[in-house]
């Protein structure tokens, strides 16, 4: 008969494999990655604030990580989540893995997409690359949507800080060729979410650093405009919930207002959660502080379009 340490142990590694199972990675390319080149001395690394919280730079191979909805409580609605880290680096886990965590409570199967970072080291475009990666996310899901039980007419997108700028040039260039699409699989979300989102290119109001990492030091007029995604809302953009900080000193709440006026010019349905204090980079996970609650907000709009 096994002790009762053994016994612990033994039930902790087996809950555990449970967990694990219930987690999938997906190479975003199995094959050539378009748009890249080779670097031998190029490779990703992981540092961790606090000693916990990891952060990945230099990535070179693009994944999902699937989180499913439990059979019991699935909806069909599923959510590509982009970390933040201003096209520098991935806050993977409070922007990633916890939120995650939470869409699973709420029935929606998720999956964090650790998508590359640009880089002229490593591709030929460094302004395209995250597209490439996250439009290409979109079609696996849809693609596989049946084994993984998901509506494909309920896929949607949430991106934190330059993952918000991530997610908001997918769901304005869904229609952009970056790369080539062997089927009609669409790559256009059915719905955004917008975390303290950087949207815009525009010096006035964007985050310098994600700009410069993405466009470079200096951009031409065409690629400031064709990036600042408040100019390239159309009548087709998927519907958006938007959370930001009135006191956000790194990406201005602008960004999400102009979003939202363009939404509205263009008669597409969005809410904006703008709360008086929580800075930048609350995550998910925070306890104290209004803007602590964006996710109950979120819930009550994804259940008022009839997601939930």
């Amino acid at each position: 008969m096994k002790s009762p340490v053994a016994f612990a142990l033994s039930c902790f590694i087996f809950l555990s494999n449970i967990t694990l199972a219930q987690q999938e990675t997906i190479k975003i390319w199995p094959d050539k990655i378009p748009n890249s080149i080779d670097n031998i001395s190029y490779h990703e690394d992981t540092v961790y604030v606090n000693g916990k919280s990891p952060r990945i730079s230099k990535v070179t191979a693009p994944t999902l990580t699937f989180y499913p909805a439990k059979k019991d409580n699935g909806n069909g609605v599923a959510v590509i989540i982009c970390p933040g880290g201003g096209y520098g680096r991935l806050a993977i886990d409070h922007e990633g893995y916890m939120v995650a965590a939470w869409f699973n409570k709420i029935g929606v199967s998720a999956f964090v997409l650790k998508y590359r970072l640009p880089s002229d080291l490593i591709m030929e475009d460094k302004s395209i690359g995250p597209l490439q990666d996250a439009q290409e996310a979109m079609r696996i899901v849809r693609r596989h949507a049946q084994m993984w039980n998901i509506d494909p007419h309920k896929v949607g997108i949430i991106g934190f800080s330059a993952g918000g700028h991530l997610a908001s040039t997918v769901s304005t260039h869904y229609n952009e060729k970056t790369y080539e699409v062997k089927d009609g699989v669409s790559s256009r979300p059915d719905f955004s979410i917008f975390i303290y989102p950087v949207i815009s290119m525009d010096t006035a109001i964007t985050h310098q650093g994600s700009r410069d990492a993405l466009l470079g030091k200096k951009p031409s007029k065409d690629m400031v405009i064709r990036f600042s995604n408040e100019l390239q809302v159309t009548s087709d953009t998927p519907p958006a919930f938007l959370v930001h900080a009135a006191d956000d000193t790194i990406v201005p709440v602008q960004n999400s207002i102009n979003y939202l006026l363009a939404m509205k010019k263009h008669g597409v349905p969005g809410e904006l959660h703008m709360y008086e204090k929580g800075g930048h980079g609350f995550g998910l996970g925070k306890t104290t502080g209004t803007e602590s609650t964006w996710p109950e907000a979120c819930k009550n709009w994804l259940t008022a379009r009839g997601l939930l």
